[in-house]
């Protein structure tokens, strides 16, 4: 858990932070997966790098030592679905941001056709219309498992759950008019 007074930051801010293509790269990411500032972004690339680094620790020990602790890296990326099933450590040391971004709720409420647009996608999760396994979930950064991605939908109480009923989408855009 740790200190709650000496907080520890769960990012790194890149080595030359004014570079013109580091900036126009995070801005193009920024925009493409609704992320609202580049603090998500960092986090994300810091939480890649450290999977990155335990596998270049791995793949410096010997096949004896290092065989439970793939497994288990692999198998907690297999089951993010960053990483398929069968794959190495070689894969983990090719994966990039992109593929940590796609298993955000937010990316994945927009891409299942519940928001229009990523920005949508992430007000419907702050404000409660998500619910992953009947579970409400308020984090648009939370990152879903491969089980649990067949289980996003709409939360029991949002007026979106009758998506088919015309009357809770006029009463919800009379609401955000007036």
């Amino acid at each position: 858990m740790g200190d709650p007074k000496r907080q520890r930051k769960k990012y790194e801010t890149p080595r030359y932070p004014w570079s013109a293509a580091v900036l126009d790269a995070d801005l193009r990411l920024l925009g493409a997966y609704g992320l609202r500032n580049k603090r998500e972004l960092r986090r994300h690339r810091y939480m890649l790098s450290k999977y990155r680094a335990l596998a270049r620790v791995l793949l410096g020990r010997p096949v004896h030592e290092r065989v439970k602790l793939e497994k288990e890296l692999l198998g907690k990326l297999a089951s993010l679905n960053v990483v398929l099933d069968g794959a190495s450590l070689d894969d983990v040391l090719d994966l990039t941001v992109n593929a940590v971004l796609e298993r955000r709720l937010q990316t994945l409420v927009f891409k299942l056709g519940k928001a229009k647009t990523p920005q949508q996608a992430r007000q419907l999760i702050a404000h409660g219309h998500i619910a992953v396994k009947g579970r409400r979930v308020t984090s648009p950064s939370y990152l879903v498992k491969r089980t649990e991605e067949a289980t996003i939908d709409y939360a029991e109480t949002s007026p979106f759950k009758d998506d088919d009923s015309e009357v809770a989408a006029v009463t919800h855009t009379a609401r955000s008019e007036g």
